[in-house]
């Protein structure tokens, strides 16, 4: 079993049942790789065509950035309001990326500076994407709502 937590495909045999690990990535997985690296290196015509136009975001909580946003110019305008409270200093490191079908989870962690003060969150992003993998519909979940709110407040 050591051989499947280290990623190399392999069969494990328990109680009679077969299981393979795979390296194989899922294609929404992929795509949302693509979306965030363009978001980090402010390539936004990616990220604008990796969503769908009636995409639908849904940023938690009780701050200037909380609220539904519908549609890509909404979206943007989420992007641009989040990089001026920020000084430009918002990012996002990636920890893992999870898919099927139906979801795609991505774990982060955000960092931003703001008024000399620095906020590191750890976070859960779920989206629902197309056929294509694009953005559909995006919610936003913080490891502590309310010291975000107090951040971005």
């Amino acid at each position: 079993m050591s051989d499947l937590l280290s990623g190399v495909p392999t069969t494990a045999v328990r109680k009679g049942r077969s299981y393979m690990a795979t390296t194989a990535i899922h294609s929404n997985a992929q795509v949302a790789r693509r979306a965030y690296e363009a978001f980090g290196s402010g390539d936004m015509a990616t990220v604008r065509q990796l969503m769908t136009d009636d995409t639908v975001w849904h940023i938690l909580g009780k701050n200037p950035l909380s609220g539904d946003k519908k549609g890509k110019d909404a979206v943007f305008s989420f992007f641009g309001q989040l990089m001026q409270l920020s000084g430009g200093t918002f990012h996002l490191d990636i920890h893992d990326v999870l898919a099927s079908d139906q979801h795609t989870i991505v774990l982060v962690t955000e960092h931003a500076e703001k008024d000399g003060k620095k906020w590191r969150s750890n976070a859960v992003h779920v989206i629902h994407p197309d056929a294509e993998g694009r953005t559909k519909e995006f919610w936003a979940f913080q490891e502590d709502q309310r010291a975000a709110d107090d951040f971005w407040g």
